[in-house]
């Protein structure tokens, strides 16, 4: 019998026949790590008498590690301070400036695992890499018969940016709690630090705010007739703290002044006839707008954004700014002229879409960028050279390369195809430092992979549209200019189907990949 996912037919990878003597999983994994050094004459096997020996400050690290072995080797794992048994050490302190706050050392010989960082995050990410070098059985939430062997060798790495983020649309479809820290946990495996979680738009309010209550209670409807849904303001603490455990900065969005028609239904005031629009449940854009003239709307922005920035511990909040094509330039620009420093009192570090850089009072701010070269009406790259001398950083997230929501080809059963087909060589074919002419590679703070969900309702969906796409943005994000390589990527690709497979990942087989 063939398993569906979400309706979908899908085809479990089988094991793949054991892998050459001379050949390391050190080589193999993503992101491509800086430098890998195999010893196979230094092989450690974990056994049931194993520990997890943890240095000061390590203990987290230390219990989220036993946390993923424990159930597929079926061990006790005890995390301890100081020696004992052979196993896994995990020590903070200073491996050399060029590390970093979260590269690592990974040291592996017969003796056991050494893994070494300067911060927490550090470790976190090394930890990833360790799992990579377990047989992918350690993926597995039952049981396994084992054995656990480590290959032996050195791995030294750090990353390329200091930015790599995943965005999901909780808007046009909410997602749960739990769905939500379940793509936590998938995009943590390959070294994603940043969630960029779009939480209003023209179909629904996904944020309780405390002073506008209607939001969330008339604001919360869905894409077609889902029932819709917010966060309470506990729910939503509690995903910045399940992220944060995974060393991953949520990254809160409220797009204004366009995408906003479920505030416009929630409150009439908001709209500059006073009439409050109907719910909307479509997928079309471009057609809303706050009213830019009303003080209304700037004490409507200023308790949302204090509000939200006050239950975000990290250092961003985003303003949106796309698609705002209802309001002239001159009322777009008037806008953010007054919101921005609003905005920034918060305390928080400004990221919008690349639109919001017309604003040229918009200084030391994040631009992200969208756009499309390939498409005729494309201006975002003229918009952001023109704006570098402003702005602090750009984040790429270019629609034709990084939209984990457009279709693989034209029998793609989920997504939209506007920026075109991206398989996964189209999303792994590109380098942020070269990408829009005139953007220098030190004015770019990183990469991010927007997934839209107009056509996704579940997890399964999900999981279908972000592997294996995710993981070749990862490593862009990640991994060294020098290591980029398609063909050793889509090896080491196919490699993770069955790790996949354990984990209950339901994804796109590429016909680009071989897999196993």
């Amino acid at each position: 019998m063939v398993p569906t996912i979400g309706g979908l037919c899908v085809q479990l990878p089988r094991v793949p026949p054991a892998r050459r003597a001379e050949e390391s999983r050190m080589t193999r994994v993503i992101p491509a790590p800086v430098s890998v050094e195999p010893d196979r004459g230094a092989d450690f096997e974990l056994t049931a008498e194993a520990v997890i020996r943890v240095g000061g400050g390590a203990e987290e690290v230390g219990e989220y590690l036993a946390g993923v072995l424990r159930p597929s080797t079926g061990y006790a794992l005890p995390v301890v301070r100081g020696g004992g048994a052979a196993g896994i050490s995990l020590e903070l302190g200073d491996v050399g400036a060029e590390l970093g706050a979260e590269g690592y050392r990974l040291d592996v010989g017969t003796a056991g695992v050494d893994l070494r960082a300067n911060t927490a995050a550090g470790l976190f990410a090394g930890v990833q890499t360790l799992r990579q070098l377990l047989p992918a059985e350690v993926e597995s939430a039952t049981a396994q018969p084992g054995p656990w062997p480590v290959e032996g060798g050195r791995v030294v790495d750090y990353p390329r940016f200091a930015y790599r983020g995943a965005m999901l649309d909780v808007t046009r479809h909410f997602f749960t709690p739990e769905q939500v820290k379940r793509y936590i946990d998938q995009i943590a495996l390959y070294k994603v630090n940043h969630l960029h979680l779009h939480l209003t738009d023209d179909q629904g309010w996904r944020i309780e705010i405390e002073r506008w209550p209607r939001l969330t209670t008339h604001g919360g409807t869905e894409v077609g007739d889902g029932p819709g849904g917010s966060y309470t303001k506990a729910q939503y603490r509690d995903l910045v703290s399940y992220a944060a455990s995974r060393h991953i900065t949520v990254v809160p969005e409220i797009d204004l002044p366009g995408h906003t028609n479920a505030a416009l239904a929630a409150y009439p005031e908001l709209n500059p006839d006073g009439v409050a629009r109907e719910p909307y449940t479509g997928i079309e854009v471009g057609f809303s707008c706050l009213d830019i003239d009303s003080d209304v709307t700037y004490r409507f922005v200023e308790d949302v954004l204090t509000e939200v920035a006050e239950l975000t511990p990290g250092p961003y909040l985003h303003l949106g700014g796309d698609e705002a094509l209802q309001t002239p330039d001159a009322d777009f620009i008037r806008f953010f002229d007054r919101v921005l420093p609003i905005a920034q009192a918060t305390g928080k570090q400004v990221v919008a879409w690349h639109e919001f850089l017309k604003v040229e009072s918009a200084t030391s701010v994040v631009g992200q960028y969208w756009g499309n070269p390939a498409a005729p009406d494309n201006t975002a790259d003229a918009l952001v050279r023109s704006a570098l001398d402003r702005v602090d950083k750009i984040i790429m997230s270019p629609a034709n390369k990084s939209y984990l929501d457009m279709k693989y080809d034209e029998d793609s059963p989920l997504g939209l195809k506007w920026a075109g087909y991206v398989e996964v060589d189209a999303a792994y074919d590109w380098d942020p430092a070269d990408f829009v002419d005139g953007l220098p590679e030190a004015k770019v703070l990183g990469v991010e992979a927007p997934l839209w969900s107009e056509t996704l309702e579940n997890s399964d969906h999900i999981e279908y549209m972000a592997f294996p796409r995710l993981p070749a943005i990862a490593e862009i994000g990640w991994s060294p200019r020098s290591t980029h390589d398609w063909e050793s990527f889509r090896a080491r690709l196919a490699e993770q189907a069955p790790r996949w497979a354990h984990r209950g990942i339901g994804f796109y087989r590429s016909p680009k990949v071989d897999w196993p």
